[in-house]
């Protein structure tokens, strides 16, 4: 599919959002109204986007306009609906978590979800015919955005004429902005998250061909999924102390999922063994066409192929590379600790009986001795995820040194910022997703930020930060100067 790219113009304005995270619609169950409560329809901002849309259009003023939707729009992996009579074979894994990203697959799964969202087409649709432009950026949760069939049908969806097709474009990872401004998703730089090899994602898997997904991709299809009661758009729903664990087990879990504990365990394991086995298959490349993709990555990211190398070079190594830092984030580590001395200790039980015939409760005192020894390992493993939340300046440098840009935009961290980074300046334009701290649903982040550039009497565009709210937008964080260096 080839996309024509409008020519750079000094008076272009930018909206940049990220992290929609549209996905499909869940009914609630009367039985269990708390499952999976964040995918209701009554948490959709459809009708705020479309607000929105029209919105940046009085505010562009007749300037040309592009909005950037910066990674992680839809997401896939919280697909979990079923075809009715599929052509394909699903497997036991799939029918419980979600189809593989398989091409026939993905593309159900991408109909499945703009089914549910056709406000948010239409609104889209209607801001195309005017003239403006829509840049996709793949981010970790939309990974099956690289398949053409699903790019087609988002474009068919979105149900503009073959005249105005060109004015929609998919980046594989990032997107130069009037020679100003890099964006990109970010994930390229979370060893959790990252795509592998963006040039070739895919990978061949028994005659099949899937797209390669990271390690917390996995986490979210195979584990969230099954555990309905943790939000996978906040990690601090997941991500949490053993007491937090312990409080949520007997407040919300106990009572309507008493075996949730099994379902963790199995899931965990299939997530540690998958992607694990993924980070040792090869990427999957046509013959003779690396470099054809390179130039294409390039044309669409207004970049050129040098630049498109350069930036692979930064990418980090994904944590799949290291088992016993998947088995540490997924808590197996502590659950190898208790079954191993749990077997310890019946052993010993067994050794003694044969010796002298001892009531089984003596097998506590052991136990309780252990039980120090085992909250002690447990507060010294600390989750890794969060620190890749904060943005390396010594990474950043780089970037806008390779691309010949000013200033570098994120998504990914649902983290608000704008800042001063040594020369660069660096903005995250938040999320649009359906997050909330409680299982209820009731304390919502709700931050529907986007950033904003626009031209200015310097030759370089000026950037600033808007909640988008009700209708109506308000300005956020004045930029903070931070010089300091972090390498």
């Amino acid at each position: 599919m080839t996309t024509k790219i409008a020519a750079d113009s000094a008076d272009i304005c930018t909206a940049v959002i990220s992290d929609l995270h549209i996905c499909e619609a869940q009914i609630p169950d009367p039985k269990s109204p708390l499952w999976k409560r964040y995918k209701s329809p009554e948490y959709f901002f459809d009708e705020d986007f479309c607000k929105f849309l029209k919105h940046i259009e009085v505010k562009a003023e007749g300037k040309p306009l592009e909005l950037v939707l910066n990674g992680d729009i839809f997401d896939f992996d919280s697909v979990t609906e079923m075809p009715k009579s599929p052509s394909y074979r699903i497997s036991f894994l799939e029918a419980h978590s979600g189809l593989h990203p398989q091409e026939p697959k993905s593309l159900f799964k991408i109909k499945h979800i703009l089914s549910s969202h056709k406000q948010i087409t239409d609104g889209l649709r209607d801001f195309i015919l005017n003239g403006h432009d829509v840049i996709f950026i793949i981010g970790n949760h939309d990974l099956e955005l690289h398949w053409p069939l699903v790019q087609e049908e988002v474009i068919n969806t979105i149900g503009v004429p073959d005249d105005f097709k060109d004015k929609i474009r998919f980046c594989e990872w990032f997107y130069i902005s009037n020679k100003d401004t890099l964006i990109e998703h970010g994930n390229q730089y979370d060893p959790y998250c990252l795509c592998q090899d963006p040039v070739n994602p895919f990978i061949l898997r028994f005659n099949r061909i899937e797209v390669r997904v990271p390690f917390g991709n996995l986490t979210t299809r195979y584990m969230l999924n099954n555990m309905g009661f943790f939000n996978p758009h906040v990690d601090s729903n997941f991500i949490m102390s053993a007491k937090e664990y312990v409080v949520l087990f007997f407040k919300y879990i106990i009572r309507k999922e008493p075996f949730l504990m099994v379902t963790w365990f199995f899931w965990s394991m299939v997530t540690l063994f998958q992607s694990f086995y993924d980070r040792l298959i090869p990427s999957h490349k046509e013959l003779l066409t690396d470099e054809d993709r390179v130039e294409e990555i390039a044309r669409k990211a207004n970049a050129t192929p040098r630049m498109v190398r350069e930036l692979q070079e930064l990418f980090v190594p994904p944590a799949s590379s290291y088992p016993m830092i998947i088995a540490k984030e997924l808590w197996l580590d502590r659950a190898l600790l208790v079954l191993v001395m749990f077997y310890i200790i019946f052993q010993l039980f067994l050794f003694i009986n044969n010796v002298y015939k001892i009531s089984f409760f003596w097998m506590f005192i052991p136990l309780v001795l252990f039980l120090p020894f085992f909250v002690f390992y447990s507060k010294s493993v600390v989750s890794e995820v969060m620190e890749y939340k904060e943005p390396r300046e010594k990474l950043m440098w780089t970037e806008a040194i390779i691309t010949k840009v000013g200033r570098v935009i994120y998504g990914h961290t649902h983290i608000i910022r704008h800042e001063m980074l040594g020369p660069v300046e660096h903005l995250n334009s938040g999320t649009w997703s359906s997050a909330f701290k409680d299982v209820e649903c009731t304390q919502a982040l709700d931050q529907k930020t986007y950033v904003w550039l626009q031209p200015c009497e310097n030759p370089n565009r000026e950037a600033k930060m808007f909640q988008f709210k009700d209708g109506q937008e308000k300005p956020i964080l004045n930029i903070k100067d931070r010089r300091r260096f972090k390498g």
